[in-house]
């Protein structure tokens, strides 16, 4: 029985789990989410068990061999263009789609509820959010960083972005450490490198559970939500999945094109973790994925991709932090009849880019993105509460182009450094289940 659940491929295995799950919240509805949400929960909290030591492992590791490939402040920067560059892009993808579909015109407005949960964020200052970086307590950062609520109304502790951001410096700063003190370190390197080769196993081991998780997730969300939430606002979903679609579609594409790389090959290699992003909408929880994938699929460097990757589920937002507000803006200004100046439009677009980089690593980076946006612009902050009902939604796609940005630039800087295995791109492998030997 189970040899032949592995034979089937990991990412056909995901979908199964997805349409099962979706079949179930129709059936049993809001029983749903009572009956299969703990799935889903245990899954998301399999994969935030292992993202931090992995990350932790993954950075060390990395950064103390990466000296004798390339110049670290290089591939940052590189890095770090690629991000800027992409999330113009992104906006002016939003801002298109925005101006093209229309979907704030005709709204009924009366229709619309702001959501019961919602609370307006407060925008931290670009200092606080670059002062958090560095962990006061280190140990501290590897256990929790933020707090949160369960459905019983309980508060929890759970690992946040920032997390990861705290996490990635000291791991820095260990890394360079072992590069400086040379000889000296040779054991610790060595225990470095087995204690992610470890992790890198254990991972295996948790992403088997990534069909059933996905039954779980799919489930408590169908059976809960509630199709006439969506009704009101189903223009601006429509209109956020048509962009999120064009941005990966044409604009991620054309740029692998531009590198002389096979799209199809790329997305092939993403497919597992842009599931599990879809999905679980967190690109903390699919970062083991996107790193594998980096790795084993598209065969960016190990040391490269385990430096980017996990910055890039940090700070590279194109879905939340350029898309999402960008289009937010100009649907509020439709439907409360705002016209919109050309300055107004440059100003949505630098906030977006900016901003996206500002937030880096803040919980609910789209509402808090939304809200600099809409300050900038001078449009209405209260309009955020009738998008955030349905942002559950909303975010699964958001989540999606957030992470396929994410693999993609790596992939980028790696043909542009010569830190791409063209031999593995080209094969274009899933190998991301149990045995890691291309089944899954």
């Amino acid at each position: 029985m189970f040899d032949w659940w592995f034979r089937i491929r990991f990412w056909k295995r995901v979908v199964l789990g997805f349409v099962l799950g979706a079949l179930a919240g129709w059936l049993f509805g809001p029983d749903a989410e009572r009956w299969f949400g703990p799935l889903g929960d245990v899954y998301v909290n399999l994969i935030k068990m292992i993202a931090i030591p992995l990350v932790l492992f993954a950075v060390i590791s990395a950064v103390s061999s990466l000296h004798g490939k390339q110049s670290v402040a290089a591939l940052g920067g590189r890095t770090f263009l690629w991000f800027a560059i992409t999330a113009v892009l992104a906006v002016g993808v939003g801002l298109a789609v925005g101006l093209a579909m229309k979907p704030g015109a005709g709204v009924d407005v009366t229709a619309l509820q702001v959501a019961s949960d919602y609370k307006p964020k407060d925008v931290p200052g670009p200092l606080d959010v670059l002062f958090n970086i560095v962990p006061q307590n280190p140990f501290r950062a590897f256990a929790a960083m933020g707090t949160g609520t369960t459905a019983d109304g309980l508060s929890v502790m759970v690992p946040s972005n920032y997390t990861i951001l705290q996490v990635i410096f000291f791991a820095g700063l260990v890394g360079f450490a072992l590069v400086r003190i040379g000889d000296k370190g040779t054991r610790l390197r060595a225990l470095v490198a087995e204690a992610n080769a470890l992790m890198i196993q254990v991972t295996r081991f948790v992403l088997e559970f990534t069909p059933l998780g996905t039954f779980g997730l799919i489930a408590a969300l169908v059976g809960g939500y509630g199709f006439e939430k969506l009704l009101p606002l189903g223009q601006f979903v429509v209109a956020l999945y048509v962009a999120c679609a064009l941005h990966i579609a044409i604009v991620y594409s054309g740029l692998l094109l531009a590198h002389g790389l096979n799209p199809l090959k790329f997305f092939r290699g993403a497919s597992s973790a842009m599931q599990v992003a879809f999905v679980a909408s967190s690109s903390f929880a699919a970062l083991p994925l996107s790193l594998r994938s980096a790795i084993h699929n598209h065969g960016v460097d190990k040391d490269y991709a385990a430096f980017a990757v996990p910055l890039g589920a940090s700070i590279k937002m194109d879905g939340c932090g350029a898309i999402y507000p960008a289009l937010a803006a100009v649907f509020i200004a439709q439907y409360t009849g705002i016209e919109l100046s050309a300055s107004q439009y440059f100003i949505i677009a630098l906030a977006s880019v900016l901003g996206s980089f500002g937030t880096a690593g803040v919980p609910g980076t789209a509402v808090i993105m939304a809200t600099v946006v809409l300050s900038a612009a001078g449009l209405p902050l209260e309009a955020i509460g009738y998008l955030y009902a349905i942002d559950r939604v909303l975010d699964m796609m958001r989540t999606m182009t957030n992470v396929t940005g994410q693999m993609l630039v790596p992939v980028l800087v790696a043909r542009e450094t010569g830190l791409l295995d063209r031999e593995t791109y080209e094969a274009a492998p899933t190998n991301l289940g149990l045995e890691g030997d291309g089944r899954a």
